[in-house]
C-alpha cells in the first residue's frame, strides 16, 4: 500500500513579533512627535504656572526682589484680614444672586422659544448675542448707560418720574447693578443649552402626560424638568464658576469700589498681586479660590453619582 505523503509544514516566523514590536514602537514615536509640541505648551502654560504659584504661596516675594520662605504665614493673614473677608462676602452675594436667576431666566426664555413661532430664529439670535460680546467691552457700555450725570439710564428715569440714581457709584447699589448686567449677557447662554436641551425631550412621554390628562404645568414638572436635569446640573456647575472667577467686568466699571463695596476674590488677588506687589499672598488667595472652586465640583458629581445609582442599592445604603 502506497505511504501517504507527509504535508509539508511552514516553519513558525519567529520575528513577527519583534517585527510587530518596532512597528508599534515607530508609530508611537511618530505620534508623540506630532503631539510634544501641544504637551511642552499645555505644561509650560498650565502646569508649571499651577506649582509655581504653589510655592510662592509659602514664601513673600514682590516679585522683583529675593523671595523668603515664610510658610503659612499668608494663609494665617489671609484668616484676619477684614478686606479679604469683604472681597469673600461679595463674591459669595454676586453668586447667590447671579447663578439661580441666569439659570431661572434661561429656562423661562428657552420655554418660551420652544415654540412654533414667527421669526424664532432672530429671538433665538438676539438673546446670545450678549453671551458673545466681551466682558469689557459690556462694561465700557454700561458705563456709558448708567452714568449717573450723562446716562441714558438716568434720562430715562427722569422722564418716569424717578429720581436719579449712583448706580456704579453708590456703595449700596454697585454690586447688584452688575449682577443685572451680568445677568444680560450670562443668560444667553442658559437660554441656547436649555432651548437645546428641550428639544431633546421625547415627544412620547409628552404626549402620553397629555393623554393621561396632565396640564402644562404638571408635564413640566413630571416630564420636563427631570428629563433636563442633568443640564440643569451643568448650567450650575459651569454658572458658578463663571461667578466666583468674575473679574473683567469689575476691572472695567468699578475697580472694587466705591468703599471696596464691588471687591471681588479676583480682583482682590489681582490687586494684592500686581498693585501692592505682595505676590506671595495674592498666590495664598488665589489657591482659597481654587478650592472654592472645587467644592461645587465635588458636590454636583456626589449627587449626580447619587442619582445614577439603582433604587435597590440608594435604598439598601
Amino acid at each position: 500500500m502506497p505511504r501517504r505523503p507527509t504535508p509539508l509544514t511552514v516553519p513558525p516566523d519567529r520575528s513577527a513579533p519583534h517585527t510587530l514590536r518596532r512597528r508599534r514602537q515607530r508609530e508611537a514615536a511618530t505620534a508623540w512627535a506630532f503631539v510634544s509640541p501641544s504637551v511642552l505648551v499645555i505644561i509650560g502654560l498650565s502646569v508649571v504656572p499651577v506649582l509655581w504659584s504653589l510655592l510662592l504661596s509659602f514664601r513673600a516675594s514682590d516679585l522683583v526682589t529675593p523671595s523668603r520662605w515664610v510658610g503659612l504665614d499668608n494663609y494665617h493673614a489671609l484668616v484676619q484680614d477684614p478686606h479679604f473677608h469683604e472681597a469673600v462676602r461679595n463674591t459669595l452675594l454676586y453668586t447667590l444672586l447671579y447663578v439661580p436667576l441666569s439659570i431661572a431666566a434661561g429656562l423661562a426664555l428657552a420655554l418660551a422659544l420652544n415654540r412654533q413661532i414667527r421669526c424664532v430664529g432672530l429671538y433665538r439670535t438676539l438673546f446670545f448675542v450678549p453671551f458673545v460680546v466681551s466682558a469689557t467691552a459690556q462694561g465700557v457700555l454700561f458705563s456709558f448707560v448708567l452714568d449717573p450725570e450723562f446716562g441714558v439710564a438716568n434720562s430715562v428715569l427722569h422722564r418716569l418720574g424717578v429720581s436719579a440714581q449712583s448706580f456704579l457709584t453708590d456703595p449700596s447699589q454697585a454690586l447688584y447693578v452688575l449682577v443685572a448686567i451680568s445677568l444680560w449677557s450670562g443668560t444667553g447662554l442658559c437660554t441656547v443649552i436649555y432651548l437645546a436641551a428641550l428639544q431633546d425631550v421625547p415627544k412620547e412621554l409628552i404626549e402620553a402626560a397629555r393623554l393621561d390628562g396632565a396640564e402644562r404645568r404638571h408635564v413640566l414638572r413630571h416630564v420636563t424638568l427631570p428629563t433636563i436635569a442633568p443640564v440643569s446640573a451643568f448650567l450650575l456647575l459651569w454658572q458658578t464658576i463663571q461667578s466666583l472667577q468674575v473679574f473683567d467686568l469689575v476691572y472695567v466699571t468699578t475697580k472694587g469700589g466705591p468703599l471696596g463695596s464691588t471687591t471681588v476674590i479676583v480682583y482682590f488677588i489681582w490687586e494684592q498681586a500686581f498693585k501692592n506687589f505682595t505676590a506671595g499672598y495674592g498666590a495664598a488667595a488665589a489657591y482659597v479660590l481654587a478650592l472654592a472652586l472645587l467644592v461645587p465640583t465635588v458636590l454636583v458629581r456626589v449627587v449626580r453619582a447619587r442619582g445614577r445609582r439603582p433604587r435597590g442599592e440608594a435604598a439598601a445604603s
